[in-house]
Formats: structure tokens, sequence, C-alpha cells
């Protein structure tokens, strides 16, 4: 049987959508305890756990390869489904219409000197909602593409359609870090270094990658080891561990170059797969201090110095200026809304 193609007719919130939706859901604060299978005695024994001094004479990778991904909701829309089931009251869906991308920034640590450029990019825009009707809509740069997924009951609809996003953003983020990869002459291919900017996950397939980590939201170590962290002199780091539920990693605290301040100031945490020999990811751990260091940004050039480093800050700017105008995007969805 052949179902008639209907129309799909939306409106578009009039709110801006950097300020949320017109209704919220509760997020939790504070740095949560994590329920996290923790190992800790995998590079120092639990009871001798210490901060560990960057290596003498620690070689830095010729390239290092920064990847980040930036996202940003154009609108919120109302998809007018009466037959859909998943549908709110009043028959309407919501839509959330986003515009995403990812890119790479290279920079080469060469005797003849440092460069650093961006060499890979990619937009996105898409329409993300539950209502089975969704169709593409047209827009400057590159139409919304329609991402219909399920709904969950278990979860609040904002925050299913977000996570749907992300989801779409760490694809994209993957494909652009194989693209720059490819462009890496053959001899350099296997002694770079791929950073992260965010967790791992869904990305720990890549090789020689880290997940760089800026903002905590739980609390993975005991009391004993946690305590560590915030005694860390700059360079130095924690012992390497391993923790995971659904998936698992190892990782390590390392902090940054930093004035004084908070107790985690210039605090961050960096992860590798699990599936690597622990000698392997020590080495790593070693490498992420020569490394993630020299690029650590100043307070004065950066608010969010030093975590946010300056391959990722620049790269970051770079992509949200070829996301568009979005006072032009919301307009145009405006104008093209049926119904």
């Amino acid at each position: 049987m052949t179902i008639a193609a209907v129309p799909m007719t939306y409106s578009v919130e009039a709110w801006d959508p950097s300020y949320g939706t017109t209704f919220a859901t509760e997020e939790d604060d504070g740095l949560a305890g994590s329920k996290a299978e923790l190992e800790v005695d995998i590079e120092v024994p639990a009871a001798r756990w210490r901060q560990i001094a960057p290596r003498p004479g620690q070689a830095h990778p010729p390239t290092v390869l920064f990847v980040d991904g930036v996202r940003r909701v154009d609108a919120r829309i109302w998809i007018r489904e009466p037959a859909d089931v998943n549908a709110l009251d009043d028959g309407a869906a919501l839509g959330l219409c986003a515009s995403y991308a990812s890119g790479v920034t290279m920079c080469r640590h060469t005797p003849a000197g440092n460069t650093a450029r961006v060499v890979s990019s990619e937009i996105r825009r898409g329409l993300f909602t539950t209502a089975v009707s969704a169709a593409s809509i047209p827009a400057p740069g590159g139409d919304y593409r329609a991402h219909v997924t399920d709904a969950d009951p278990s979860k609040p609809l904002p925050q299913l359609l977000s996570t749907e996003l992300q989801v779409r953003l760490a694809e994209l983020e993957v494909a652009t870090a194989v693209a720059a990869r490819e462009q890496l002459e053959p001899a350099h291919r296997d002694d770079d270094l791929l950073v992260i900017d965010g967790p791992l996950r869904g990305r720990q397939h890549l090789p020689r990658a880290l997940g760089y980590i800026k903002t905590h939201h739980s609390r993975y170590l005991e009391p004993e080891q946690n305590q560590l962290v915030s005694r860390l002199e700059p360079g130095h780091r924690t012992p390497v561990f391993r923790m995971g539920t659904n998936w698992k990693r190892f990782s390590w605290y390392l902090r940054l170059p930093y004035r004084e301040g908070a107790p985690w100031a210039g605090i961050v945490r960096v992860e590798c797969a699990a599936d690597l020999a622990a000698a392997d990811a020590v080495e790593l751990a070693y490498l992420s201090q020569a490394v993630l260091v020299r690029y650590a940004s100043s307070e004065i050039k950066d608010p969010r110095a030093p975590q946010n480093l300056y391959p990722i800050a620049g790269l970051e700017k770079e992509l949200r200026r070829r996301l568009g105008n979005p006072q032009i995007l919301h307009r145009s969805l405006r104008t093209r809304r049926s119904g």
C-alpha cells in the first residue's frame, strides 16, 4: 500500500534559542560521584599514588591534530502532526533546527619551525524530531536534513533530541579526523597524535587518539586518590587508571600551567582507548604532558584559560563563523514555514 506524502506544516518559536526553550528540564549541579568501575593499580599501586612529573627529554610528535566540533540550535519548531501518538496534546511535535560543524587544526612541530592551520572542516544542518512526517527544510548554505528519532518516555524530549544532535556531531568529528589524516604524507601517518576535544566515546577506535575533557561533571576517583588531583603541580599528572560502565577507557588527570586559584584550576582529564596495553596507555600519558602543556592558553587571551588550548580555541572560533548568521537562518525558517 502506498501512502501519499502529506506536506509538513510547522511554526517557529519566537523565543531566541540561545536562551533555551520556553519550558525547561532540571539538570544536576555539582561534582557528583560516579558509579563507574575503577582500577587504580595500572601504573602505580593505589597505596603509593603520587604525582608523576614530565619525562625528561620526552619526544614531541611532528604532527598533532586537534579535533573539535560546535553545535548551535538555530530555531525550535513545532510540527503539526495530529495523527502522531508521540505528539503533544495539541497535536504539535517539537523539532530542533540546528547547525553543527567539525574541523581539524593541524600543528606541525619541526626543527625549521612550527605551523598551525585548519586542514579539514564540514558543516551540516539538521532537523531533529520525533515527528514521523518530518521533511528537510530549505535554508541558506544547506538544507536542514530531517533526522527522525523514536520517542523515549524515560527521557525529556529536548534532552532526547539534543542527544541525537550530539551523536551526529560525533560522527562528523570522526569523518573530519579521518580526512585530515589522509592528507598527511605517508611517512607521517603513523607518528601523529590526535587530540579530540571532549570524551573519546564513539571515537575510541581511532588510533593514537586522546580524549581531552576540560569540564568536570563527576568525581571518578576514591577520596584517597582524588585528593592528589588538587595538589598536582603544573605539568604533572596523576597515575593512569582505568574506568568505565558501559564503555571503558584509560584516564588520568593533568594540571596545565596556571595562576593561583581554585583547587582544580588548570586541571584537565585525558583518556585513551581501553583496548590498548597498559604500557601503551602510560606512554600516551607521558606524551600528553609534553603536548598539551605546550598548547595551554593564557588568561590574557582566553577567559577559559588554560584549559581551552590555543589550537582548539582558534578552530572553534572559525567553525562558529562558518556556521553562518543565526539571525538570517532563523528568519529564513520563519519565512519558509508552511501552514
